[in-house]
């Protein structure tokens, strides 16, 4: 073993402080366990000391006491078993106590031990020492192991989840994905739509847009293609879009209060919709003639629809939010004038400017951006035969393709950036490929080429590295290794600036050193009380999930500042369901879904590319979704007793319910808090009521339970009057069985009771390709507990 220090501990309370103050040490109690997780090193990192708890003394008791029986947490299971007291009175947990494991251990371990031991999974339990190669979820990792390999021991009844999800943490707006996708595998795409907007008002434009980092971090990745998390997405999003004022309702209660939005961009739509949600009354200022911003203006047709964006708009304003256009907010409307007309003002004015960036020639190029919302000017062949595109983001990747789409023979792309680290999604990279796009990375920009006022090309130079050590932006060149790109235009999509032209000498808001709007990072509030700032216009050019976070940030941080409570509109529509569960035929695919395209040659700069998928599409490929979590088995023998004997647990700080110490959380540090101890559990007696606890193993002894049933059941006039039954192995916690518990009060017990009573205890059971027998040993198991009283 690894050394640790030792200590034994006078007190519970001693040992608690101890634990308080060094979030490394661990307890002993009966040490059966512990030292074999510490010798194998199964967990990541070995315990800096350890608490030896079992010679406190006065902590190993078993005493019956009015009514109840009082175990100290120290309690042997040997001496539970042989206990008078409790074979009589509660032989469901002498019969427990007596099914673990060995006489040795059983001679040693403590009930606090049973009741605290961590889960028997082979994949938890694989030692870190064996190369390393498994770190299952549970301890950290990425993957539940469980869910493609063998899981004969595993839940049938579903999992629970651990940690964030890698897909949700790569999205920035923190979208619950595996959420979703389990709503469509349930056939409610309302549900599904409905978690969604609960971080995303317009998942119609994310869908289309969007680069879809999460799809990186999925775990699918691993044996196969990724959930294609985009266009399922798309499925969802249009789903809503069309689906009334069932997500883009007006709210039921008004908080009296108003805020101005400038800007219409994906920062502007996301806080107009969350804090017209709160209620208050919401007024978006644009400069341009339509709303949307870079929604509007800067997305080609074909990769979004300008429709889609006005059905947004009409959906808003439903809700009740008013759009005001052609409105230059400091030109034709001071800004000082909307703080005293509202009660907080956001700004969202994006990055519209065009940046300088001190090249020879650079007044005879093109800026992207303007070039994209110009785009019907270029037609008939104005943009030239040969043309060049700077930069390597999605905003490069549209003008490099629409400049094709108008009839450029040779567009050429040069970023700064290799393929590899280029800020475009993968899909546009391909899509412009596809096209005819020759992407050049690796390039920086040396000087335009030109004769008289009109551009020849544009000399290029080297780029080493693009990046410092700290990651900064910080581009070294190889001045020596250049190369000239022939060009009748140079459209440059290397950066944009932000647009604070709202500002004054009489009007001011602190800058950044970047001249970005200095906001606060909690509340997005700005240096001027009640004003607001986000989007692009806080961080420079972002993408457009990342404006819809921002957005959502501001509008809590302007619910907090009005003093109104952010409500989301849309509630109650998905299916709860205890644990989580995945399609076990559905994960083994390894092949993603595609979205239908228009062929090649009918692809033009106003007609959408890509034909969005169906349900039955959606639903296919949801099914691919394997909902990571955790799929192991609480372990503990003990612990299903006191959940079916209503026990009530002791620590050094408080009483707990065994159902809410055991089932509340997937593992114990979720329920107990730094240095909490378990001193004593206090059963109440059942007078009248057959305990009984039944456990089904490969071996008569050492085995920890594959099924197992407490069951406590009264009868009166040959009826039932009293049932709990909590099933062990079954699930990642001790699993009642309230269904049928309620279905057998009042009923005879007759063999037509109990098989209904055993169909009911499997109805919510989802066993996986290896461990399908449980569910019949769960049957097996509740009629042969029935069948007692009989």
């Amino acid at each position: 073993m690894k050394y640790f220090e030792y200590s034994r501990a006078a007190t519970f309370d001693a040992a608690s402080e101890i634990l308080k103050t060094d979030e490394k040490a661990t307890v002993l109690a009966g040490g059966t366990d512990l030292l074999s997780v510490i010798k194998n090193e199964i967990l990541e990192e070995p315990p800096s000391q350890v608490i030896d708890l079992k010679r406190i003394p006065e902590t190993d008791y078993i005493t019956l006491q009015d009514g109840t029986l009082r175990i100290g947490a120290n309690a042997r299971l040997a001496d539970i078993a042989a206990s008078p007291e409790v074979t009589r009175e509660l032989p469901a947990l002498a019969q427990a106590a007596w099914s673990v494991a060995t006489p040795l251990i059983r001679n040693l371990g403590t009930i606090g031990g049973n009741i605290c031991q961590d889960v028997r999974c082979w994949f938890y339990r694989y030692p870190h020492e064996a190369g390393g190669r498994i770190v299952c979820r549970r301890k950290g990792g990425e993957n539940c192991y469980a869910i493609l390999g063998d899981n004969r021991y595993h839940s049938v009844f579903g999992g629970m989840r651990c940690g964030s999800n890698p897909c949700t943490v790569d999205c920035p707006a923190a979208t619950n994905i595996p959420d979703y996708m389990e709503q469509l595998r349930l056939g409610n795409p309302r549900g599904a739509a409905q978690i969604l907007f609960n971080v995303n008002p317009i998942p119609a434009v994310t869908s289309r847009v969007c680069a879809h980092r999460c799809q990186e971090g999925c775990n699918k990745n691993e044996s196969g293609e990724p959930v294609a998390i985009r266009n399922v997405e798309r499925f969802v999003g249009d789903f809503a879009l069309n689906s009334g004022e069932l997500f883009y309702a007006a709210p039921t209660e008004q908080s009296g209060k108003s805020v101005a939005v400038v800007g219409s961009g994906p920062a502007g739509l996301s806080a107009a919709y969350y804090l017209r949600a709160s209620g208050h009354e919401v007024t978006v200022y644009d400069s341009k003639p339509e709303p949307g911003g870079m929604l509007m203006y800067a997305i080609p047709d074909y990769r979004m629809p300008k429709d889609i964006v006005r059905k947004i708009v009409a959906a808003y304003e439903g809700m009740g939010i008013t759009f005001v256009c052609d409105t230059q907010v400091g030109a034709d409307l001071p800004a000082s004038e909307l703080e005293e007309r509202f009660d907080a003002v956001y700004y969202a004015t994006g990055t519209w400017k065009r940046p300088v960036l001190g090249l020879s020639g650079e007044e005879l190029t093109v800026f992207g951006l303007d070039f994209l919302v110009q785009v019907h000017d270029w037609m008939d062949g104005k943009v030239g035969q040969e043309v060049l595109v700077t930069g390597g983001g999605n905003v490069a990747m549209d003008v490099a393709i629409t400049a094709k789409r108008l009839g450029a023979r040779k567009v050429v792309l040069a970023a700064l950036e290799t393929e590899d680290i280029m800020p475009a999604g993968k899909e546009e990279i391909a899509r412009a490929r596809e096209e005819g796009v020759e992407i050049q990375g690796g390039w920086g920009l040396s000087r335009v080429l030109s004769e008289g006022d009109k551009v020849t090309g544009m000399e290029l130079k080297r780029c080493l590295s693009v990046f410092d050590e700290n990651h900064r932006f910080n581009p070294v060149y190889d001045e020596n290794d250049r190369r000239v790109v022939e060009a009748e235009n140079i459209l440059m999509a290397v950066g944009q600036q932000v647009d604070l032209n709202f500002l004054d000498e009489k009007y001011q808001l602190q800058l950044t050193a970047r001249g970005l709007i200095d906001v606060a990072a909690e509340s997005q509030m700005t240096s001027r009380p009640g004003v607001f700032a986000g989007g692009d216009a806080t961080t420079g050019p972002s993408t457009v999930v990342e404006c819809i976070a921002n957005g959502h940030a501001a509008a809590r941080g302007i619910d907090r500042y009005l003093g109104v409570a952010q409500r989301h509109i849309c509630t109650g529509l998905q299916i709860e369901k205890p644990f989580l569960s995945f399609d076990v035929e559905g994960v083994k695919r390894s092949e993603a879904l595609k979205l239908a395209e228009l062929p090649l040659e009918q692809r033009s700069i106003d007609v959408e590319d890509e034909i969005a998928p169906d349900e039955a599409a959606a639903l296919s490929e949801a099914r691919r979704c394997m909902n990571c979590g955790c799929y192991a088995v609480a372990p503990s023998d003990i612990t299903p007793v006191l959940v079916a004997l209503d026990a009530t647990l002791v620590t050094t700080t408080r009483e707990l319910s065994a159902s809410e110490f055991a089932t509340s959380a997937l593992k114990l540090d979720e329920v107990l808090e730094p240095g909490e101890l378990l001193t004593e559990i206090r059963i109440p007696l059942v007078p009248g009521a057959t305990t009984a606890y039944d456990k089904f193993r490969l071996r008569e002894s050492v085995d920890w339970a594959i099924v197992s049933l407490a069951s406590a059941l009264a009868t009166e006039n040959g009826k039932v009057s009293g049932a709990r039954l909590v099933l062990g192995g079954v699930a990642p916690i001790p699993l009642r069985l309230s269904a049928v518990e309620g279905y057998l009060l009042g009923r005879t017990l007759d063999s037509e009771t109990i098989a209904q009573a055993q169909e009911k205890a499997v109805q919510e059971c989802l066993p996986l390709w290896n461990n399908a027998y449980k569910v019949q040993e769960v049957k097996a198991f509740v009629g042969k507990a029935l069948a007692r009283l009989t």
